[in-house]
């Protein structure tokens, strides 16, 4: 049986522990051993690290010690994936430049805060995005440095209404990469809970989710 983990916590704005109950019960619909944590602390089990399928954090912001960024990172580079959405992993542990190059990028700007805004799909034929067309958000929408490597999925583009320099960026909203043997997924779509009632913004967490414990 396939086995996740889900750390939440930080900053409560995200609604860590909302969105965690919207994606851990599907998960263990989908037949996985599933477990809820509201601790850091949880990566310190380096036995039962090494032993998930899948991690999920939803831990905005915090700040993570040195022994329990050790064990979530060896976990991944070990084999054992990861996913997760928004700022609960793309804005985590700022100070934590090895933990942000494993997730391929880091949130640094939301120009306007919440605005409605699309996402574009360009990889088509991806397990994650396939047969989704583009669609609609009312939301954050994120402005990060990226890592040039990731597998970009789908991509949104910047108006100059709340930035003027950086209108007509391209910037990657969803995408997938590898660190050492594990499998990274990241959505920056779901700034809260109800932003997952958005069709596609839900389904592609999910396949991500089961992407990355392939």
């Amino acid at each position: 049986m396939k086995s996740a983990i889900f750390v939440w916590g930080g900053w409560p704005g995200h609604q860590p522990k909302q969105c965690v109950d919207i994606f851990a019960p599907w998960l263990a619909e989908q037949g996985y051993d599933v477990e809820v944590s509201d601790t850091l602390d949880a990566f310190l089990d380096e036995d039962r690290m090494k032993g998930l399928s899948l991690i999920v954090p939803a831990y905005t912001q915090g700040t993570i010690t040195r022994e329990q960024e050790k064990g979530l990172l060896d976990a991944v580079e070990g084999g054992v994936g990861i996913a997760g959405w928004h700022g609960g992993m793309g804005d985590a542990f700022r100070w934590s430049v090895e933990y942000q190059f494993m997730v391929g990028g880091q949130w640094v700007a939301h120009p306007g805060g919440v605005i409605d805004y699309k996402v574009n799909i360009v990889d088509h034929d991806d397990p994650v995005t396939a047969g989704l067309g583009d669609f609609r958000m009312h939301s954050e929408q994120y402005y990060m440095h990226v890592d040039p490597k990731v597998k970009v999925l789908a991509t949104t583009t910047f108006g100059g209404e709340h930035a003027p320099w950086i209108e007509g960026t391209v910037m990657p909203v969803v995408w997938k990469t590898m660190y050492g043997k594990g499998r990274v997924f990241y959505s920056s779509l779901g700034h809260v809970a109800k932003d997952f009632d958005v069709p596609e913004a839900k389904e592609i967490v999910k396949r991500g989710m089961l992407w990355a414990s392939l």
